[in-house]
């Protein structure tokens, strides 16, 4: 294992960006929501991505928001910058500014709606790649942007780019993982993109997952990853299936909206969303609170085995 596969083996939290009622950037939010995720263990942190409404950030914004995260996380986690576009110059500019504010990476997606060929893909990965220094992570979520990598693209990348190092996978295919592993190589990091897929991704070779319902449980998904790294299945399977639940009503309708219903429910940040986005339509609402309502439940009365611990294979069946 190399350096890099250690750094971002186990939980990236895909970051929502809190607004309050009148749109602005809840940074006393934001704040509580990183101590948060820090107080969990989580191995990594995912500021301005798709999670957080990158799309509608201003430059000032979006540079505020990485640099808190940077300073937050010094020396407790991995800070992954989103810095992908579709305007490939904007990528360029995005990841240069990220590695100025501090990052350790970046997570660069493909460019959503221009839908452009393998080729195109590769000339805008390259572009990216070798302006910067630092790592770069590889996004693929066709379901948005319309267009995939290709496993072949991505081994084409790895060997021309050495600091492009992983893919986050979000196709909702777990061969995918096999497929990308093939062609790039065993060290070629690849995270789980889909919270629902944690489980059967790892089964499969990837090394951790970037998530959404890690804002709402962080300490859930991060002992979903270790009890599958001490091969307790049972525990992991019971866990798997709580992040299951949550997953199908934090994904009720387009990502971020119902996750930061979910946080305001939990009192954590107000439930803002910025247009093109709506708030979460009434009935959708309900499904969420029930279903936090029933986490919340069995968190509770299963408190001391949700704690980060030492578990052995069947000690929980």
């Amino acid at each position: 294992m190399n350096s890099y596969q250690e750094q971002l083996t186990g939980v990236i939290t895909a970051l929502v960006t809190p607004f309050d009622t009148e749109s602005q950037v809840d940074f006393e939010a934001f704040d509580t929501l990183l101590d948060q995720q820090l107080a969990a263990g989580v191995t990594g942190l995912l500021p301005v991505g798709t999670t957080g409404e990158a799309a509608t950030l201003t430059e000032e914004e979006r540079s505020n928001i990485i640099g808190r995260t940077v300073k937050a996380a010094a020396g407790k986690a991995f800070v992954l910058a989103g810095t992908g576009s579709n305007d490939t110059a904007k990528a360029v500019a995005w990841t240069r500014k990220a590695e100025d504010l501090g990052v350790d990476g970046c997570l660069v997606v493909t460019p959503y709606y221009n839908k452009p060929t393998q080729q195109g893909l590769i000339d805008y990965y390259s572009r990216v790649a070798d302006c910067t220094t630092v790592p770069i992570i590889l996004y693929s979520v066709p379901g948005r942007c319309g267009v995939e990598i290709a496993p072949e693209t991505a081994a084409q990348l790895r060997e021309r780019h050495h600091n492009i190092i992983g893919i986050k996978e979000a196709g909702g295919s777990v061969e995918r993982v096999t497929e990308l592993s093939e062609a790039c190589g065993g060290d070629f990091i690849i995270h789980c993109g889909d919270d629902a897929l944690t489980l059967p991704f790892l089964a499969t070779g990837a090394i951790g997952v970037t998530s959404v319902v890690s804002n709402v449980a962080p300490e859930l998904m991060v002992e979903l990853i270790q009890a599958w790294q001490q091969r307790d299945l049972n525990r992991a399977l019971q866990l798997h299936r709580r992040v299951h639940q949550l997953a199908a009503a934090l994904f009720i309708e387009g990502n971020p909206v119902p996750v930061k219903a979910a946080l305001a429910m939990q009192g954590c940040s107000g439930n803002t969303v910025r247009s093109p986005l709506a708030p979460l339509a009434p009935n959708n609402a309900q499904y969420v609170a029930d279903t936090l309502s029933a986490y919340q439940a069995y968190k509770s009365a299963t408190c001391a085995e949700i704690q980060p611990t030492h578990y052995t294979v069947g000690q929980l069946s």
